[in-house]
């Protein structure tokens, strides 16, 4: 009875991730479906990857 009520919980575990990992690769394909059609979120996510390795490069100088 313990054993299966393990496995029962193991395979619902599996399938939350299974999910989990679809949705995400969904929402990634989506994402850049519309980038390619709306060049101005391709804009502002380079800009916003561009804001944060500056931000990131003066965090880094100012914690060493």
């Amino acid at each position: 009875m313990k054993a299966t009520l393990v496995a029962v919980i193991k395979l619902i575990g599996a399938l939350f991730v299974f999910v989990g990992i679809l949705a995400g690769c969904l929402a990634a394909l989506l994402m850049m479906i519309a980038m390619v059609r709306f060049p101005p979120l391709l804009i502002a996510l380079l800009l916003a990857c561009w804001i944060f390795s500056r931000l990131q490069s003066a965090f880094r100088k100012t914690s060493e």
